[in-house]
């Protein structure tokens, strides 16, 4: 359970790492309306179901042996370009740590479940190459996609509160 705690925690830390060079990165205007433009267009008409969707789907495809680290990463790094664009078009994002909304109950749950999903990639690459037991992999790959899964549709519905409630204030 400790060896599994460590993994964990490399595989958040990787996801932050990554998330913090895409938001620190920098972008030309011309690239970040485009980024912005782009993410408004993906998330029009989005609801809870929509964001536990894209979400999920990212998510799983972190579980992925080896492969799914490289997907944790360009995740992480596309979120925090994201936030790093629309920092650079709305002057009052500019005064916010990009790692501000990661600290929302959404998002310390998504960051707990893409750590376990990029976590489990590189421990099949390393229980693969050891010859483990395939049953025992695949069990615990299940269990951790199960809690994966549960905890992004909780993470969805409170993301999508949080939004309507913004949206509200904002009128």
């Amino acid at each position: 359970m400790r060896k599994r705690l460590y993994y964990l925690a490399i595989g958040i830390i990787v996801f932050l790492i990554s998330y913090s060079i895409g938001a620190k990165v920098n972008i030309e205007k011309e690239q970040s309306s485009l980024i912005k433009e782009q993410f408004e267009t993906k998330i029009k008409g989005i609801n809870e179901f929509g964001i536990f969707q894209n979400n999920v789907l990212i998510a799983l495809s972190m579980f992925i042996p080896g492969i799914g680290v490289g997907i944790g990463i360009f995740s992480g790094f596309g979120t925090g370009l994201v936030f790093n664009a629309m920092a650079l078009e709305d002057t009052t994002l500019q005064n916010i740590s990009p790692l501000a909304i990661l600290i929302t109950p959404f998002g310390i749950m998504e960051i707990f479940s893409y750590g376990l999903a990029i976590s489990r990639s590189g421990m099949l690459v390393y229980d693969l190459f050891k010859k483990n037991s395939w049953k025992l992999m695949l069990k615990y790959t299940i269990i951790e996609i199960v809690i994966v899964v549960s905890i992004l549709i909780v993470a969805a519905f409170i993301e999508w509160n949080m939004i309507e409630q913004l949206l509200e204030i904002s009128k």
